[in-house]
């Protein structure tokens, strides 16, 4: 049924004895009309008919479109959206999900979430926008930027507002921090910082270097993903750990699993780890450590057990957050990368322990070995196709964008050949078995040289001999 306006003030049918409407027991009580029977519209009320008249072909239209949205249901904050709908849906591996909300709850919500989403409009978000650049960094503050960006899909999706804020007012552009190139060490630094490890790390600088692989991908690395008669190793799993500080084995980064070449010297390498520090089985839940509440998640979570080929001296797996403060910054200080910037002290029963607490420097941590490895790589001529696939990327151009500035040659081949194309002292080029000149002038009388270079009377040909002693014919009049 289409839609219609009712008047609430008068009774449906005219009376039979006086032919009018009689009043009904809401005269001159709220609004007069109301839009009723638009599917999947709720009712609405209005003071003047023509208002109501002007919704109802709005309401209807959009209704048949599939584009309708009740400007009622943008009445509920962002934080009640947030908390009470668009967070408890969310299905979010720890490793995702932790960050991100503690992003969302630290500041999206402290900063905008007394708005009601129909609200925030232009000025919202540019304020929005100032009060963060003043808590986070800009990287920091594009990545908050996103996750609202979501929200707010998320939201428009759920028929509670129109478009997203974010699309609308194109005035307010997203943060955007300068782009920087990624860093690669030289062959002396990995050497030094790979000095100041203990024995038993080695091996993580190796396979850093060596692979390309991520710190919770090379604290991950079991015996058994080593294959020394295919030269390949196969990257299955990261380390990662929750807000609580458990340990879980999950999909490297982007649910993507690769084989990546292993090198004659690295397998060596590798072998000789594993006489000196033998692997370690080490059990724990695989996608999230929290307890199953269904079958289906028993078996998502049903906990793997792998040789560990890196662990602690205590035979146990590695904190990462350990490992970075205990090992790897001491060894970049240790080799001059990094400064100390102050001391750190801790009471344990009667004992104090004191650690030095080292300036901060996201360029050079683990990471720092990946961009290393594709730094080699393409300075050695390997395909960007090839590079993109062993670093576990979702398309070349990701490679591309991130280790561009890493191959020298680029654009010298064809600058080389469009030099080539411009270049105006070239000389025509003759089939390699023609006749050199110096035969031409011995022969120019005998008959078959006649009969080759027969031509009517009214054409000028001039004759050149060419760089390799043939001849080249050229039609300069006819």
């Amino acid at each position: 049924m289409a839609g219609y306006i009712e008047d609430r003030w008068l009774k449906k049918r005219p009376n039979k004895a006086t032919g009018q409407r009689d009043r009904t027991a809401l005269w001159g009580k709220g609004m007069r009309y109301r839009v009723k029977g638009i599917p999947g519209v709720q009712d609405r009320s209005f003071e003047t008919q023509a208002d109501a008249k002007l919704w109802l072909s709005t309401a209807t239209t959009d209704s048949r479109r599939g584009e309708f949205v009740d400007p009622r249901d943008g009445d509920i904050t962002l934080t009640e959206y947030i908390e009470e709908h668009w967070w408890p849906s969310r299905t979010d591996e720890p490793s995702t999900a932790n960050p991100m909300r503690s992003r969302i709850w630290k500041h999206i919500i402290p900063l905008l979430g007394s708005y009601a989403l129909r609200d925030i409009d232009a000025s919202a978000l540019r304020t929005f926008k100032a009060e963060l650049l003043s808590r986070v960094d800009v990287s920091t503050a594009e990545i908050i930027w996103i996750h609202m960006t979501t929200i707010f899909n998320a939201a428009v999706d759920d028929k509670r507002l129109l478009k997203s804020p974010a699309k609308v007012h194109r005035t307010v552009k997203r943060p955007k921090p300068a782009k920087s190139k990624a860093k690669a060490w030289s062959r002396g630094t990995v050497d030094s910082v790979r000095n100041g490890l203990q024995d038993r790390y080695h091996l993580a600088i190796d396979l850093g270097l060596g692979l390309g692989l991520r710190q919770g991908e090379a604290f991950a690395l079991a015996e058994e993903d080593f294959d020394f008669k295919a030269s390949l190793v196969h990257v299955r799993r990261q380390l990662r750990w929750d807000a609580k500080g458990r340990p879980y084995f999950c999909l490297p980064k982007g649910q993507k699993t690769r084989d990546v070449p292993l090198s004659p010297a690295l397998a060596q390498r590798v072998r000789a780890h594993f006489r000196r520090f033998p692997s370690v089985e080490c059990t724990l839940p695989w996608r999230n450590p929290d307890e199953p509440t269904t079958r289906l998640e028993e078996r998502q979570r049903r906990p793997i057990t792998v040789k560990l080929v890196l662990t602690t001296s205590h035979g146990l797996r590695i904190n990462y957050k350990t490992w970075n403060e205990r090992s790897w910054k001491p060894a970049l200080a240790a080799a001059g990368i990094l400064r100390t910037a102050g001391e750190k002290v801790e009471t344990h029963g009667g004992r104090i322990r004191r650690h030095p607490v080292f300036e901060l420097s996201r360029s050079d941590m683990f990471h720092v070995l990946r961009h290393t490895y594709a730094s080699v790589q393409l300075e050695a001529g390997e395909s960007i196709v090839s590079l993109s696939a062993w670093l576990g990327h979702s398309s070349p151009k990701i490679t591309l964008d991130h280790y561009a500035h890493f191959m020298p040659g680029a654009g010298r081949h064809g600058l080389a050949a469009m030099d080539g194309w411009l270049a105006e002292d070239q000389q025509p080029e003759v089939p390699e078995k023609s006749l050199p000149w110096s035969q031409i002038a011995q022969t120019a009388t005998s008959p078959q040289v006649s009969a080759v270079f027969r031509k009517p009377a009214h054409m000028k040909v001039k004759y050149k001999e060419t760089a390799r002693g043939g001849l080249a014919v050229n039609v300069i009049e006819c």
